[in-house]
């Protein structure tokens, strides 16, 4: 009876153990990806800035609509409800 509840006990101690690695490593993949999008962002913008000397009109609804997305995938990632 004792060894049915240890086994019990490390079953789920290791199934907690690794569902948080699976979350740590999903939620590291998820802030690099961010990162990854907003530096891609930085440099479009940067790009369209020294091309054109001011940004179009349609460039900057663009980089509006993305900086907009942004901070709704990043509300979601911090668990905040919209």
């Amino acid at each position: 009876m004792t060894t049915d509840a240890n086994l019990y006990m490390t079953l789920a101690a290791s199934g907690l153990a690794g569902l948080g690695m699976i979350t740590a490593a999903g939620l590291s993949g998820w802030r690099s990806w961010l990162s990854l999008k907003r530096d891609e962002l930085h440099e479009r913008h940067a790009a369209d800035a020294s091309a054109s000397g001011a940004p179009s009109a349609g460039s900057r609804i663009e980089i509006a609509d993305l900086k907009e997305r942004l901070r709704k995938l990043e509300a979601i990632a911090a668990g905040v409800d919209l």
